[in-house]
This record gives structure tokens, C-alpha cells and sequence, in this order.
């Protein structure tokens, strides 16, 4: 059977006197593993490299006094938290009260008693060992912590693209749609975050946020009959009356949601907030002509307003089962023609500026003649 011995806590003392460092050494042999160093040079390296738990520091030394020694093991992360316990023949307050300041824990001036500094020694071990357990467990929570947001938000994200892609089957939309219109709600945000009209609001957290729930603003289409959902031709005055429904209907549903997962935190009410303002009001159009509140100006969310050119961009120069695809550039020329109409001029703008990283998004995730057949014979089967 074999046997674990507990290890010995250990102790580097640092002195220029063998006299000093042999008398030291011999009162905390018993007790601890005994490491010793001669020149105030030698200790941080040795101190990172045998991590010891205290270390016991004489002041007057040749080449680096205890003060310098001191302030280079707290600058050093590897070796800030190590405990240093000053040991010297300097008894004037001046010395001591300098010494603390460098940021030891404790000033033990000789002649010292043995039981003194044993037990001034235990007490500091005993302190920076609960420190020690405490900074790991801190460790520990907070990699979980992060692990289980992690997952938290990998499930979220596969659980929108899944809600998405499910009214993304009901309708002539294909899933490219979604992760194009994704990446460019992104791109509008990188370089609108910089404009002084957006960057308050711009944050890194609503970015991920807007990118992440992107792909639900059609979501209410699923509650859109396919007569009307799937009619390739123009709606009637009836027809669209219906089929504007579909961002209150996908707004609803979110709000229900919403009210289900009450007192989650305030992360989760700021998605839901940011994701029903892309599903409500991302038909609005500048000049107050869009559905369903007829919202004009900076009265139209933040996301919405980038959710409509990124929306409407795609909508023109990706083919459907109903109609050709656009070319960019005359898709170019309505969204600009639509500034201060339908969009926002500063997203217009910043449009335009990078209309070659939107085109290169749309070729990267362009459909597929598969996906087309697919999505015609679909439409096809629901109508008949």
C-alpha cells in the first residue's frame, strides 16, 4: 500500500549572513521545507521558479536591498501574492513603516524569539494558504460561470436559428436568407458603432445581440396563411391588410416568451427587447409610410432601422421562385434612391461606403439551384 505524505509547507530566507541564514534555517527545519537565497538579486527568479509559500527578507543586503527585492516580487504577478515577512536589525519606525508600504505582511526585528517567529510564520502561511484556496474557488466559479454562458448561449443561438428556420419553411424565403441578412445587420453595426449618432447604443453586447436575432424578423409569418404567405402575385388590399399582421403576431410571441422567462436577469430582458423591435418595427420606414405604427425618424428602434436595409437589399438582388434576381448595382441605386424615404440616411451612407463587403456576403451565401427547386416544389405543394 503506499503511502502520501503530506507536503511540507516552504520558506525561502534571503540574507547576505550565513551566520543568519544557518540560525534561521535551523529554527524552521522542523516545520518547513527550508530554502535559502544570499543576494536579493536571485529572488524573484528563484521565487518563481520554486513558488515558495513565505519568504523571510532581510533588508540590508550589497547588491539589492529588501525594500527593491520586495517591490519587484508584488510587481511580478507570478509572485505578488507570495507573503513577505521583512527580518532585520532595522528597528526605527521609518524602516518598518517603509516596509509595509512596499507590501510585506509583517516586520520581525532581531534579536527574534523562536516561538515568535514560528508562530508569526504560521499565521502568515495559514493566511495566504485560505487566500490561495480562495483565489482557485473564485477560478473555479468563474470558468464555470463562463462555460455555462457559454453554453447558454450556444443553445439560444441554436434554438433562434431553429424558430427562424422553421418560418423560413412557410415561406419563399430560403436559409441562406437568414444568414445573410445576419452578417449584414453585423457589418452595418461595425461601422455604424463609430458614427456619433449610433455608438452609445452600439455597444459589443447589443451588436451580439442584433446579429444573434436577426434571423427572427420574419417570424411571424408562420401565423400568415400560405394562400397569402405563398401568393406570388400582388396581394389585394384584404391580402396585405392580413400580411401586414406578421410583426405583431412574431412580436407577441416573443412577449409571451418574455413574461414566461420573468426574473431571469437583465441580459435576457435587453434580448428580448432588442429582439422584438427587429421583429416589430423592422417595415417601418423613415418618413413614417412603413406598418404597423407608422413610426418616422429616430422614433423607429435602432435595430429595426438596420433590419430594413439589410432585409430590403437582400429581398432585391436575391432570385426567388417568383422572380429574377436584381443586379447589385441597381439594387445600389433603390436603397439610395430610399435614403431619408425608406431608411436611415447615416445606414444608407454606410451602405454605400461598403456595398462591396454586402455584395461579397451575398455571393458567399447565395442560393443554391438545389435550394431554389427545393423551395419551388414546396410553394408548389401547399397552393394546389
Amino acid at each position: 500500500m503506499e503511502l502520501f505524505l503530506p507536503v511540507k509547507p516552504s520558506v525561502l530566507i534571503v540574507d547576505d549572513s550565513p551566520d543568519n541564514l544557518s540560525l534561521m534555517a535551523g529554527l524552521l527545519l522542523n516545520h518547513y521545507t527550508v530554502k535559502t537565497a544570499t543576494a536579493g538579486a536571485q529572488v524573484v527568479k528563484i521565487a518563481i521558479t520554486e513558488q515558495p509559500d513565505v519568504i523571510l527578507l532581510d533588508i540590508m543586503m550589497p547588491d539589492l536591498d529588501g525594500y527593491e527585492v520586495c517591490r519587484r516580487l508584488k510587481a511580478d504577478s507570478l509572485t505578488s501574492q507570495i507573503p513577505v515577512i521583512f527580518l532585520t536589525s532595522k528597528t526605527d519606525p521609518d524602516s518598518e513603516q517603509l516596509g509595509m508600504t512596499m507590501g510585506a505582511v509583517d516586520y520581525i526585528t532581531r534579536p527574534v524569539t523562536p516561538a515568535i517567529l514560528l508562530s508569526r510564520v504560521k499565521a502568515h502561511f495559514m493566511l495566504a494558504a485560505n487566500a490561495k484556496t480562495m483565489r482557485i474557488n473564485n477560478e473555479y466559479l468563474e470558468f464555470e460561470v463562463s462555460r455555462r454562458r457559454r453554453q447558454m448561449a450556444a443553445l439560444q443561438n441554436v434554438t433562434i436559428l431553429a424558430l427562424a428556420s422553421l418560418a423560413e419553411t412557410r415561406d419563399s424565403e430560403t436559409g441562406n436568407h437568414l444568414k445573410r441578412t445576419q452578417h449584414y445587420v453585423e457589418l452595418l453595426c461595425k461601422h455604424l458603432r463609430r458614427n456619433p449618432r449610433f455608438k452609445d447604443f452600439l455597444n459589443s453586447e447589443r451588436i451580439q445581440i442584433m446579429v444573434q436575432c436577426a434571423p427572427l424578423h420574419d417570424i411571424g409569418k408562420v401565423g400568415i396563411p400560405d394562400r397569402i404567405l405563398l401568393n406570388p402575385g400582388r396581394y389585394s388590399a384584404a391580402e396585405f391588410e392580413i400580411m401586414k399582421a406578421h410583426p405583431t403576431l412574431g412580436r407577441d410571441a416573443l412577449a409571451n416568451a418574455q413574461a414566461s422567462a420573468a426574473g431571469e436577469g437583465e441580459d435576457e430582458d435587453e434580448f428580448f427587447e432588442i429582439a422584438k423591435q427587429i421583429i416589430y418595427s423592422h417595415h417601418e420606414k423613415w418618413n413614417g409610410s412603413g406598418y404597423p405604427e407608422g413610426l418616422a425618424g429616430d422614433a423607429i428602434p435602432i435595430p429595426a432601422r438596420l433590419m430594413a436595409l439589410a432585409d430590403v437589399y437582400d429581398a432585391l438582388i436575391c432570385r426567388r421562385v417568383y422572380k429574377h434576381s436584381m443586379p447589385h448595382e441597381q439594387a445600389l441605386e433603390i436603397i439610395r434612391e430610399g435614403r431619408g424615404l425608406h431608411f436611415d440616411p447615416d445606414v444608407v451612407d454606410v451602405f454605400l461606403t461598403w456595398n462591396r463587403e454586402f455584395q461579397e456576403i451575398a455571393t458567399r451565401f447565395a442560393d443554391t439551384a438545389d435550394d431554389l427547386d427545393k423551395k419551388a416544389a414546396y410553394i408548389g405543394a401547399s397552393v394546389t
